[in-house]
């Protein structure tokens, strides 16, 4: 069976959008769990245009399921500037402070729209090697956001991670354009096979859906995928509990 964490981070944006607490994260969070979701996921970004540092606390005692909290471990504070929003006090900070199950680390940039490639290691191993080791010092899983580059892989093995994570962006991006699937495909069962051969747990996101997912988990060893938009947009059409069971199923064969 593959885990589902729920990335909450649609839902914020949603809220958001109206000087409001609806909808409310944590509500939701918990709506994700009595469906059936295996754990929780969420992005923080120092503008804080979705979810925001408070929300992560507010969640915090609130799971009964993995907390996995995802950004950019160089991602410093950021003053909010706005009304009844907390400063953002820097991705390391908040994470240990928290403490989450699982950190995952993704090289963004603060002004990104979203995750958009996996860290190149050749050239950011050393600054990354110390965050991984203190993350595990504190008892925290880590994953590493990587393009299926076995050689990549390789080199976050040799940091010590504990797993990484596939940006499925190139597939899901195939899979819609019915373009170079099988070739596409074979390049993460690649790279899945050699998080194997490292010792690494395999983790995967990014425009992960119902119709690409099935595919998807002929990877052997995949343990968890993060979906967040998409389930979002099925939960507008189906209901979320709905939404969430159709992803269960799939990942559950």
């Amino acid at each position: 069976m593959v885990a589902l964490s729920v990335n909450l981070n649609k839902i914020a944006l949603i809220r958001n959008s109206r000087d409001t607490d609806i909808p409310s994260v944590t509500n939701f969070a918990v709506k994700c769990i009595s469906a059936g979701a295996d754990g929780i996921t969420v992005h923080p970004r120092p503008d804080q245009r979705h979810i925001r540092a408070q929300d992560c606390f507010d969640l915090d005692p609130l799971l009964s399921v993995e907390f996995n909290i995802e950004g950019n471990p160089f991602s410093t504070g950021k003053k909010s500037g706005r009304k009844g929003v907390d400063d953002y006090p820097g991705f390391m900070d908040l994470v240990r402070e928290i403490k989450p199950t699982q950190c995952t680390l993704v090289p963004d940039g603060d002004d990104q729209l979203t995750s958009d490639h996996g860290f190149n290691l050749t050239k950011d191993a050393d600054l990354i090697e110390p965050i991984i080791a203190e993350l595990r010092s504190l008892g925290i899983r880590t994953s590493l956001f990587m393009d299926p580059d076995p050689k990549q892989i390789a080199i976050a093995s040799e940091i010590s991670t504990d797993r990484i994570e596939l940006y499925t962006e190139s597939f899901a991006r195939a899979f819609v354009d019915n373009k170079n699937v099988d070739s596409i495909f074979r390049l993460y069962q690649l790279a899945a096979e050699k998080a194997s051969d490292c010792g690494l747990g395999l983790n995967a996101g990014h425009d992960l859906n119902l119709a690409n997912l099935t595919k998807f988990c002929e990877i052997n060893n995949l343990l968890e995928v993060s979906i967040g938009h998409h389930l979002t947009v099925d939960a507008l059409e189906m209901g979320l509990e709905c939404a969430i069971r159709s992803y269960k199923t799939i990942l559950n064969k």
